[in-house]
């Protein structure tokens, strides 16, 4: 609503003389009031320093019931909240990680024409049912896992069951569409192949992964092309079943509905086969790898190497060792080059997980003619924190922001979906939620500098490159020693 000011037209306006006094007044107040606030004692005035933070409340993940089916497909129902909508998330064990070499964005191509309906229903209908039940329903591909995703109002959420059951056991893979999604993500992946913090990412993760699916990258034109309706289905027959599925039903519900509707729409689900366990063999050594980008402005940087898996033991230090030294906007890289340097706008590094391993990494774009110092840089703030633990106040800052994080990221029904298949699907044990705040604030500074210690050597760190090579070879062999 736009909201207009009002005025009195029929008060009488002051003669300007009038005005002019009372400004002469206030301001003889105002200097009257500001020697007074002089004058005034030290306790009168603010703070210098803010105060203490209140210790961290105690955090409590929702509880869930877990069903499991006969054909092994599991069913979490999580009550949770008090708004009248249900997220419903049905987790496949499937994506990039079952591809051949010959089959690259296979998976993906699969979860674009799994989109367009199913045996009995098309698109549209599909389309129309959710908007009836206040949502939008969704399928979607990655690396280890694919989602049929939907969010709906309380009293849908058994109907919205039983469509996720008919989406995900009878997908219609209509031929009339494949050439249009083809298209589509041929534009988008010839865009992606122009952008050097894709072409780093992707080299960084072929260093990383080899020939493992996580390290394969994009397909080729033709291969993508070539894809037929008939390799889709061959798949989707390989790899989909209920021995992959788990369904999440998460918000305000009829509990005992859903169940029913679960139980009806799955159990007779064929088991298929078991979700794959593919453990990528990780470097051990460092290897540089520079990408040239002529007359470039900025460079690209990934620098990193492999670490720990989510479910070891060391990866909570690993997790607060990260946003300590990069991973969070008062780290101490991000303070080095982008606040007290100014090499780079954005720069932050993040530990990335998979089943059996993991890596950290450091993303920056920074100003082509520090691309040598930049890195320098990385390592030095690398070195200072493998040589000195970290005072107890900048590590206690660090810890309250990843809890806060984490409570924000279990303030919705979809956060708490994603985090409780996270764990569900990379075994990360029942306790993991509700003990991460606790374990947070249990890693000590000399945690932290044993964790880098271990886990973060600058000698064994692959760097990638996307740059002008004319201008910062030379840097880089400066700071690298050779350059390829």
């Amino acid at each position: 609503m736009r909201h207009v000011k009002s005025f009195d037209f029929g008060a009488p306006k002051p003669a300007r003389r009038t005005s002019r006094g009372r400004g002469t007044l206030a301001r003889v107040a105002t200097a009257a009031l500001l020697s007074a606030a002089l004058a005034a004692p030290a306790v009168a005035q603010f703070p210098s320093t803010a105060p203490p933070l209140a210790k961290p409340r105690p955090f409590s993940i929702p509880k869930r019931k877990v069903i499991t089916l006969a054909n092994g497909m599991k069913i979490s129902l999580v009550p949770f909240g008090t708004t009248p909508k249900a997220t419903v998330r049905l987790v496949l064990r499937t994506g990039s990680i079952d591809e051949a070499p010959d089959q690259l964005s296979l998976a993906a191509l699969t979860a674009d024409l799994w989109n367009e309906g199913t045996v009995n229903k098309d698109a549209r209908t599909i389309v129309q049912q959710m908007s009836g039940m206040g949502g939008a329903l969704g399928v979607g591909a990655g690396a280890d896992l694919t989602f049929i995703n939907a969010d709906v109002l309380s009293g849908s959420a058994a109907e919205l069951v039983t469509l996720v059951g008919e989406v995900a056991r009878q997908p219609r893979f209509p031929e009339s569409e494949l050439a249009r999604l083809k298209t589509a993500r041929l534009r988008n992946l010839a865009i992606a192949r122009t952008q050097p913090g894709t072409q780093a990412s992707q080299k960084f993760n072929s260093i990383m992964y080899g020939d493992h699916p996580y390290g394969r990258g994009f397909p080729t034109d033709d291969q993508l092309k070539g894809y037929t309706v008939d390799q889709i289905k061959a798949f989707y027959a390989a790899n989909v079943g209920a021995a992959r599925a788990h369904l999440y039903v998460v918000g305000v519900f009829d509990a005992a509905a859903v169940e029913k509707a679960a139980r009806a729409a799955f159990t007779d689900w064929a088991a298929g086969p078991a979700p794959t366990v593919k453990v990528p063999v990780m470097p051990k050594e460092r290897t540089v790898a520079v990408i040239d980008r002529p007359a470039a402005v900025q460079s690209t940087l990934y620098v990193g190497l492999p670490v720990v898996e989510e479910a070891h033991p060391d990866f909570m230090k690993l997790t607060v060792t990260d946003a300590l030294l990069g991973g969070s906007f008062g780290s101490r890289i991000t303070a080095n080059i982008r606040e007290n340097k100014g090499y780079t706008y954005s720069p932050f590094s993040f530990v990335s997980t998979r089943r059996g391993t993991g890596v950290w990494a450091e993303q920056a774009d920074v100003t082509t003619n520090v691309t040598g110092p930049s890195i320098s840089e990385i390592f030095k703030e690398v070195e200072k924190l493998r040589a000195e633990a970290p005072p107890k106040e900048e590590l206690e800052r660090i810890q309250r922001g990843l809890a806060g994080t984490f409570v924000l990221q279990n303030g919705s029904r979809a956060g708490i979906a994603a985090q409780f298949s996270n764990v569900d699907a990379y075994n990360l044990g029942e306790d993991h939620l509700a003990t991460y705040v606790t374990r947070i604030f249990g890693v000590t500074p000399d945690d932290v500098k044993k964790t880098m210690q271990q886990y973060l050597s600058p000698e064994k760190m692959s760097v990638v490159v996307v740059g002008d090579r004319k201008v910062i070879d030379e840097q880089l062999k400066q700071v690298l020693g050779t350059v390829p």
